[in-house]
């Protein structure tokens, strides 16, 4: 969801990946749909393990409990961000975690890119 947002946010301004360091066989179906209703798509994605040379080339890594799976690089921006997972919830639970998403990408965005504020 974090991804859909950025992309759909930032109008093309971010280079946007998006991987995990334990994907599932497919997107969250729940989460689609939450996303179908704010007009974003996320349909085409397909979950992908978080790779050392994807975390190398970002310049800003930001994570959803990924602990100490995932690879660090010295110089990286990285943040953690602690919001509950969408797996098993109803459209509701995973609508707000939707909207929480959101928020902090809005953030990000502002801080990458002030001159979109």
């Amino acid at each position: 969801m974090a991804a859909g947002w950025l992309i759909h946010l930032a109008g093309g301004q971010i280079e946007v990946r998006s991987a995990g360091s334990e994907p599932a066989e497919q997107i969250n179906p729940v989460a689609i749909e939450a996303m179908r209703e704010v007009g974003i798509d996320l349909t085409a994605g397909r979950p992908k393990i978080l790779s050392v040379d994807a975390v190398r080339d970002s310049d800003v890594v930001i994570t959803m409990g990924c602990g100490d799976t995932c690879p660090v690089f010295p110089g990286k921006r990285y943040e953690d961000w602690q919001v509950d997972d969408p797996a098993g919830q109803d459209i509701d639970a995973v609508g707000r975690i939707r909207d929480e998403i959101k928020a902090r990408v809005q953030t990000l965005i502002g801080e990458l890119l002030p001159d979109m504020r």
